[in-house]
């Protein structure tokens, strides 16, 4: 990991230099776990809906549109896990999601929704996914928990420290403007998928938002854990279709299993243009 020093912006060279080699050791082992299936999955079943694009909506629509209207005065807009891993070709993660993220122009389809939330003076909350080593000591994982801690996915060494510039932790630094700007509710922590451990619902209550505008990383799993719970504690959640990605790995493309879900139950299915153009209404 890029384990880069916060304080006084300086970093020692060697370590730096050191950790930015595990990080890469890492990150092509897993290149090495996933990279011979991924070419026969993009050419696969996946490509064989849709005239060759497995994500584009279908012909005739059976479910009935949800009448969603947003108000802005009680809106939100929700990013998880803006980070470095998922996001960056520095990211342990983007041998797996890295193809998926420039298919769709997440990172800057990301960064306009900031931009345009920001200029229209709408709540901004951010949902980061961190790991301390104590949650390196669990005794039981699910298999993709597990996979993160091997890699070393969104490690902080310490959760009393500030965390370290350009660590795979780490916000994106296309974001930073934007979250860092003392109005945007960063959260703490959640730990698997959805903010049932964190603190979101209350801070999104506590504005009195029942709308969120939801983005961020990844489809298949924070994205869609958190739409779930936001639907669960009586939100109208909107995702945003091309501001988030998934990886493309030989058990599925988690950006499509996602795309179904969110179809089914999302109040709203938006692009990042019509998202912008509502914001600007």
């Amino acid at each position: 990991m890029c384990d880069h020093q916060a304080s006084n912006g300086a970093s020692d060279p060697t370590t730096q230099a050191v950790d930015g080699d595990r990080r890469r050791l890492l990150a092509g082992g897993l290149a090495g776990i996933t990279a011979a299936s991924l070419g026969g999955l993009s050419s696969g079943a996946a490509a064989d809906d849709h005239a060759g694009d497995p994500y584009a909506p279908p012909d005739k629509a059976a479910l009935p549109d949800s009448g969603f209207q947003l108000d802005l005065a009680r809106a939100a807009l929700v990013v998880t896990d803006p980070q470095i891993d998922f996001l960056s070709p520095d990211g342990v993660t983007w041998q797996v999601v890295g193809e998926s993220v420039q298919e769709h122009g997440t990172v800057d389809n990301i960064r306009r929704l900031f931009a345009a939330a920001k200029q229209r003076g709408m709540t901004v909350a951010v949902s980061p996914h961190y790991y301390y080593p104590q949650d390196h000591r669990w005794e039981f994982n699910g298999p993709l928990e597990k996979l993160m801690h091997n890699i070393g996915m969104f490690d902080r060494p310490d959760p009393l420290k500030a965390l370290q510039r350009d660590s795979g932790a780490d916000f994106m630094p296309e974001y930073r403007s934007f979250i860092e700007d003392g109005e945007t509710i960063i959260t703490s922590p959640h730990k698997l998928y959805g903010p049932e451990q964190n603190d979101l619902v209350l801070q999104l209550r506590k504005r009195r938002v029942d709308q969120v505008i939801l983005a961020g990383m990844s489809a298949n799993l924070c994205v869609e854990a958190h739409m779930r719970e936001l639907l669960e504690q009586g939100f109208e959640v909107v995702v945003v279709r091309d501001a988030t990605a998934a990886a493309k790995l030989p058990e599925g493309d988690g950006y499509l299993a996602a795309l179904t879900n969110f179809r089914f139950m999302a109040n709203a299915l938006w692009s990042t243009e019509e998202t912008i153009a509502r914001l600007q209404a």
